[in-house]
């Protein structure tokens, strides 16, 4: 059977099941009297077993087949939940992960499982020995026995009495059936033509999500007779055999002959089926398996493609805007005005389709913790506030390496161990805060530990070393701006090199991949007290507000975001500090740049008296840019130079005009750096 076109939601699933597993086990650990957790983790294991095993991966199909043995013993008490337990399962979910990750790349997602599989033996006969089959899941249905609210009962007792017919349905799938919601979804559509379906074992959400085993309940009411109902069931494909209950007015199934059908070579070709879209026969109703699903899942390079459409579309919007402003033709300003109206509405609908949760990021974290906090041997509480915080992909891309050094960072360099947290009168146990939220057009990220925070003596003695400070600077720098020597490149206070810290990489890595996406981080410690990291990002990259300024003939565009006000200025207000220009903006000394200079554009002989300057910042510090003139703020798509433009200063991409002129984007964080 060729699976390859099954491949993308193969991978896509595993991940889901994989990420399931490793949050439910997070919650046994501090549960482990909770039965329900383990059939959580049980439905993932088994979901995944299967799947695998139909797409030809046998190393995953054996590793989860062991899991399910371990959690299965787990259930029905015959092992206890201990952490050495837990370890080995979090190693197997780990060595799972990776063999997805493997085959999501291209490769075969082979890999020697055969010593975990030993070691998952061992503790599995550590205790007494169950039968070593294969396990079902707890939504399968033996010879289930529905049971129903007084509501379904008074709806089938009036069907009956009406004249219709009330059938409860017990539907096996072949063992090597794929998709299996695909199979339900279908046998679904052929009855609800004849019918309606009230009830299902397990619930819809359940069959949607394939957290079932091979079989599944519906309760039928319907005007058609068993011999119908059996020939619709019986044309869906990888269905094993159906088992039909006539119900009684009490909604009891009768004490009839149960009719039962084998269904092999009278299937169809017992290939897979596309889904189809859902639509209700009645009234565009949703029904049945159907109430449950409003979304569904789209390739995210159908998504880039879009956004690069739109990218051009915005680009044309300029230059009608530009025209219509030359023409002075009423019918078309107005034309152009209604366009920019409704592709601005289009700009917000296309971008809020990119947004994802950040919980996609912060998901993997509580695992991470608990591991390095068994390395170090700290006691540590992760709490995670905002997950459902929405942030555009292509910036989620990219922010979770940087946010795995700040946790790193926090647990080896924040969090006091025990016994020295016990000796300050601490709780032994550190917490950490990981939140997310909203503000203007910007997402905050905010780590926080009630740590031993940043140690300003130690940190100055290791920057003096470095020569990232005279010790004549040290005393009139502030803890702030101390703090942020800790961002330098190759800093580092570990006293010896381990597998956390202490190599010289990390928080710098983090400021400059910040820094990539448009963002800016700031640190705010106190010792003995904890510190506070704070990233803010801009919610996307692709369409961003800017000021565009005129140097000469050339124009510039600078981010909105950076610039905290216009102004112009008299020359004689420039004043000359320790070899640097500057100026006095309300109470502040603030370095003076001319842009001109910068990108090494000839400077008039006779300068004017006045200079036109943009006020920007970055974190605490600012910079006053001299520019010619403003021509105004526009909504610019941002465009990378590519990989042969890499190293222009000063520079962070391009746009093009509505004239169809290129316009060079001016990156403040390398000015004020």
């Amino acid at each position: 059977m060729d699976t390859s076109q099954y491949l993308e939601m193969f991978i896509e699933e595993s991940k889901e099941h994989l990420q399931s597993c490793n949050e439910q086990l997070l919650a046994l650990e501090n549960h482990p009297e909770d039965i329900g957790i383990v059939n959580e983790i049980f439905r993932s294991a088994h979901t995944l077993k299967g799947m695998s095993a139909t797409m030809g991966y046998d190393d995953i199909a054996h590793l989860t087949h062991e899991m399910e043995n371990i959690l299965d013993r787990i259930r029905n008490e015959q092992l206890g939940v201990t952490t050495n337990l837990l370890d080995v399962v979090f190693q197997s979910v780990d060595v799972l992960e990776e063999m997805v990750i493997d085959i999501a790349s291209g490769g075969s997602g082979k890999k020697d499982v055969q010593l975990l599989v030993k070691r998952l033996k061992e503790i599995e006969s550590g205790n007494s020995s169950i039968e070593e089959t294969a396990a079902t899941t707890v939504s399968d249905v033996e010879a289930a026995q529905l049971h129903y609210d007084e509501f379904e009962r008074t709806v089938i007792a009036q069907s009956l009495e009406q004249g219709f017919s009330a059938f409860e349905i017990q539907v096996e799938l072949r063992e090597d059936c794929l998709l299996k919601a695909a199979r339900v979804f279908m046998v679904f559509e052929v009855l609800e033509k004849h019918g309606e379906v009230i009830k299902t074992e397990p619930g819809v959400e359940q069959l949607e999500n394939e957290d079932f085993g091979q079989r599944f309940l519906l309760v039928l009411l319907t005007n058609e007779s068993v011999d119908k109902i059996q020939s619709l069931i019986q044309k869906v494909s990888e269905v094993e055999k159906v088992s039909i209950h006539p119900v009684q007015n009490e909604a009891a199934p009768a004490e009839e002959k149960v009719i039962e059908q084998q269904l092999g070579s009278q299937s169809e070709t017992g290939h897979p089926q596309p889904e189809k879209p859902v639509l209700s026969e009645r009234g565009n109703q949703p029904t049945g398996l159907h109430a449950v699903s409003k979304t569904i899942r789209v390739n995210i390079d159908r998504l880039d493609g879009l956004m690069n459409l739109f990218e051009e579309l915005v680009i044309d919007r300029g230059r009608l805007q530009s025209i219509a402003g030359t023409l002075q033709n009423p019918e078309l300003t107005e034309t152009v005005e209604r366009m920019t109206r409704v592709s601005g509405d289009l700009q917000s609908i296309i971008l809020n389709m990119r947004m994802i949760p950040i919980e996609t990021v912060f998901n993997r974290f509580p695992k991470m913790v608990r591991q390095l906090a068994r390395e170090l041997d700290k006691k540590i509480k992760l709490t995670i506030v905002g997950a459902e915080t929405e942030l555009d992909r292509t910036v989620i891309d990219e922010i979770g390496d940087p946010l795995v050094h700040l946790i790193r960072n926090a647990l080896d360099h924040g969090i006091e161990s025990p016994a020295e947290r016990a000796a300050q009168g601490k709780p032994m146990e550190g917490n950490i805060t990981l939140r997310a939220y909203h503000s203007g057009n910007h997402v905050f990220i905010e780590l926080e530990d009630d740590g031993a925070g940043i140690n300003r003596e130690k940190v100055l003695e290791k920057a003096i070393a470095n020569g990232l400070v005279s010790p004549e600077m040290t005393d009139s720098m502030t803890d702030h701006q101390v703090a942020e020597l800790i961002l330098s490149s190759g800093f580092s206070t570990a006293e010896e090199i381990s597998d956390v810290s202490g190599r010289g990489v990390g928080l710098d890595v983090v400021k400059t991949t910040i820094e990539s996406l448009g963002g800016s981080i700031s640190i705010r410690s106190t010792s003995g007290q904890g510190s506070l990291f704070q990233v803010q990002l801009p919610l996307t990259l692709s369409i961003i507000s800017v000021l565009l300024v005129e140097l000469g003939t050339e124009v510039y565009a600078v981010p909105l975001s950076s610039i905290i006000e216009t102004a112009v200025i008299h020359r004689s207000e420039v004043m000359d500090v320790h070899h640097q220009q500057v100026i006095d903006f309300r109470g502040s000394i603030v370095p003076i740049v001319f842009l001109k200079d910068i990108f090494d554009l000839p400077r008039e002989q006779q300068e004017d008296d006045y200079y036109s300057v943009v006020i920007i910042r970055k974190g605490d510090q600012l910079a006053a840019l001299v520019v010619d003139s403003f021509i105004g703020q526009q909504e610019i798509v941002l465009k990378s130079l590519g990989n042969y433009l890499q190293s222009i200063f000063a520079v962070s991409g391009a746009t093009i005009l509505g004239n169809g002129q290129v316009a060079l984007i001016v990156d403040y964080n390398a000015l004020i750096k």
